[in-house]
């Protein structure tokens, strides 16, 4: 995926189930790229090491005044599809990301089950 974070340091700070897949919710994000992301969810397809789909809260810059850009990134695409305060807090971005996470991924009849 040629879009993909590239994490140097992250702290897990929550665990999902989602159908076949696990999503782990990043915190204290350090990247080797110009983006300074403040959450990050990444599902991985069980029995494989590498994310397929990444749901990112990108830090406020200058030009979207102060407010974070929620972001897709997959194989197939890197899209901000929205720019809100909201996506700042943890308990909201969670709870969005990993149902917008389950749609794209086709889970949406899948449990969610919060792991840790």
């Amino acid at each position: 995926m040629q879009d993909r974070p590239t994490i140097d340091t992250a702290i897990p700070k929550r665990r999902y189930q989602v159908g076949d897949y696990a999503a782990t919710l990043l915190g204290d994000i350090q990247c080797r790229d110009e983006r300074r992301f403040l959450h990050i969810l990444a599902f991985v397809p069980m029995g494989q090491r590498e994310p397929t789909l990444y749901i990112c809260a990108e830090q406020p810059t200058a030009d979207v005044g102060g407010q974070y850009q929620l972001r897709v990134i997959n194989e197939v695409m890197n899209e901000h599809i929205d720019t809100s305060e909201r996506w700042g807090d943890m308990e909201t971005f969670a709870e969005e990301a990993v149902k917008l996470g389950g749609r794209l991924l086709g889970l949406q009849q899948e449990e969610i089950v919060r792991l840790m």
